[in-house]
C-alpha cells in the first residue's frame, strides 16, 4: 500500500512519521503539500496521514485553521469514498474540526502541555490499528500534547460506545482503564477513536515514537503493522473476488 503524509505549516512530527513507514515499515510515501488540491494516485486502500505537530501555531484552537488548508477538501473526498484517513495528535485535532471524526480535543486537564511515556490498552479489536493487539495489555507510547483532552456529548459518547468506536484507553501500566492511568482527563480515557465505518483514526499519542529498537521502545510499530497487515489482507481478498 502506499501512504501520503500530509505536511502543514508547524507540522513537526512529518519527517519522524515519514522515517518510520519508509526505513523501518518499508512502505512507499508520498509528502504532501498542504496547498496541494488534489491526492495523486491513491486508491481506497491507501492511507493518507495527518502527523504531529502544530499547525499554524495552534493558533485560535488546535487544528482549527488547517482544516481549511487546500488539500482537506481532497482528504474529506477521500476518507467519504472509503480511503484511509490516520491522524495522529495535531491530525486528530484537524480531523474533528474537519468533522471526519466526532467530538473535540481541549486543554488537558493541569492546563499544561505534558509530553512523557504513557500507556494505552485496546478497547476494541475490529479496528485495523489494533486487530492484531491483544485485548487487556498495556502499551506504552508517547503523548506530546497541550490541547489532549477529549470531550464529546452524552449522547456522543453512548454512540461512541455502541458503534464500538473507541479504539484506544489511557491505563495504566497492567492495562487497567483508570483515573491512574488517564494523563489529560480525556472522558472515558479515550486516547484513540474511529469513525462509523472504521476508515478514519485518530489518536492523541505517537506510535511513530516508539517504533525503533534504539528507541528502547517498539510498541507504537505494533499498530503500524496491524494496520499494515489489515490492509493488504482485505486489498488480497478484494483483488481475489475480482479474479474469481
Amino acid at each position: 500500500m502506499k501512504f501520503g503524509v500530509v505536511v502543514f505549516p508547524g507540522s513537526n512530527c512529518d519527517r519522524d512519521l515519514i522515517h518510520v513507514l519508509e526505513k523501518v515499515l518499508q512502505q512507499e510515501v508520498v509528502v504532501l503539500w498542504h496547498k496541494e488540491k488534489k491526492l495523486p494516485d491513491f486508491n481506497r486502500h491507501d492511507c493518507i496521514m495527518l502527523p504531529g505537530g502544530f499547525s499554524y501555531g495552534d493558533y485560535l484552537r488546535s487544528g482549527a485553521i488547517a482544516r481549511f488548508s487546500p488539500i482537506m477538501n481532497a482528504v474529506v473526498e477521500f476518507a467519504n469514498s472509503g480511503g484511509y484517513v490516520w491522524g495522529i495528535c495535531n491530525g486528530f485535532q484537524i480531523l474533528c474540526e474537519a468533522g471526519l471524526l466526532p467530538g473535540a480535543l481541549l486543554r488537558n486537564i493541569n492546563q499544561q502541555f505534558i509530553c512523557k511515556n504513557i500507556y494505552i490498552t485496546p478497547a476494541d479489536v475490529a479496528s485495523p490499528l489494533s486487530h492484531s493487539l491483544n485485548p487487556g495489555s498495556a502499551y506504552k507510547i508517547p503523548i506530546a500534547h497541550a490541547e489532549g483532552r477529549y470531550y464529546a456529548d452524552q449522547k456522543t459518547l453512548s454512540r461512541l460506545q455502541q458503534n464500538k468506536q473507541i479504539i484506544f484507553q489511557y491505563c495504566d501500566e497492567y492495562g487497567q482503564v483508570n483515573e491512574t492511568g488517564n494523563p489529560n482527563g480525556s472522558q472515558l480515557n479515550i486516547a484513540g477513536i474511529c469513525n462509523e465505518t472504521r476508515n478514519v483514526f485518530g489518536m492523541m499519542p505517537h506510535p511513530e515514537r516508539a517504533s525503533e529498537e534504539m528507541l528502547g521502545n517498539t510498541d507504537g510499530k505494533l499498530l503500524f503493522d496491524s494496520f499494515i497487515s489489515y490492509a493488504d489482507a482485505l486489498e488480497v481478498d478484494v483483488i481475489d473476488d475480482l479474479l474469481r
